[in-house]
């Protein structure tokens, strides 16, 4: 479990803002492979979006950017890969690439984010040295077949039961400004809070040109309100993370998010595209009197 973080009062009425932030990194050990069309999506071969592809990273180069991660402050490390699932291939493939991280970098919490998974091999990834697992519902369960159609919401919320079961730290969210109504929002926030999440990561749809779907249409002042929503829904949420689409989404305004009850952020790039330099997050940290988050149980 990660650590409970204390809290001090902020003018954001009835929120309360962490004082430390835990930082996570996400690396994108496959990329670019997907066969299902989840619309939002640029790694769906479906949409031949203009973007890095390629089958494995090299477990060298995945170990350098683990380090890297780990000098920036960051406490989580996650392992992306880009298929609807886990297949032997792959699974041997994370399985591999956590040993030689928990033996070289035993600082980073290790997190896989491998699509649908079963129990057996989720187990598997345990004993590899993955302590939690991503999986995210990405929105409602009435709007979900707007935005995907090869595979359903309910395999989604399964694989999150799944990774409870093995005894895994759960880590599930999903995606506003796909063209969900506020209705679904909540029904989402809902769901997961259903799931009993240790962390929520909440993304900001990046619209990408090949992509079916309209641009996000949220202003900064909704998408702040719908962080708020996020920790209020969710409140035994240990950490409530602003993940992808956060530079884009906030602009000049990111240092609000955590008065809005997020206590949690991804440092550096994201899968298919580029974060800030992670000193300017860093930096804002610091200029809020907030400090990083050093340890995990």
């Amino acid at each position: 479990m990660m650590i409970i973080l204390k809290n001090k009062s902020t003018h954001t009425k009835g929120q309360k803002m962490a004082e430390e932030i835990f930082l996570c990194s996400i690396c994108n050990i496959n990329s670019g492979t997907c066969l299902e069309d989840c619309k939002f999506c640029s790694q769906s071969v479906r949409y031949k979006a203009d973007i890095d592809r390629y089958k494995q990273k090299h477990i060298e180069d995945i170990l350098q950017e683990a380090k890297a991660a780990r000098k920036a402050g960051a406490l989580g490390f996650c392992l992306v890969t880009a298929d609807k699932g886990l297949n032997d291939k792959t699974l041997k493939f994370v399985c591999d690439t956590a040993k030689v991280l928990t033996k070289e970098v035993p600082q980073l919490r290790l997190i896989a984010c491998n699509g649908t998974a079963s129990l057996e091999q989720l187990l598997i990834l345990k004993e590899a040295g993955i302590k939690a697992y991503n999986h995210n519902l990405e929105t409602s369960e009435n709007f979900y077949p707007q935005i995907c159609t090869t595979h359903p919401w309910s395999e989604r919320y399964s694989t999150c039961q799944n990774v409870n079961e093995a005894g895994l730290v759960l880590i599930t969210g999903g995606i506003f400004g796909l063209g969900e109504t506020q209705d679904d929002r909540i029904s989402m926030l809902e769901a997961l809070n259903s799931l009993n999440p240790s962390s929520v990561p909440i993304n900001f749809y990046h619209h990408n040109e090949a992509l079916e779907l309209k641009p996000n249409s949220l202003t900064v002042d909704e998408a702040l309100n719908l962080v708020k929503l996020t920790r209020e829904t969710i409140p035994h949420a240990q950490r409530i993370m602003v993940a992808g689409g956060r530079e884009l989404m906030f602009g000049d305004r990111q240092n609000e998010i955590f008065k809005y009850g997020a206590n949690s952020i991804v440092v550096g790039n994201y899968l298919t595209t580029s974060g800030r330099v992670i000193s300017k997050d860093l930096d804002m940290i610091e200029s809020l009197n907030l400090g990083i988050a050093t340890s995990v149980k």
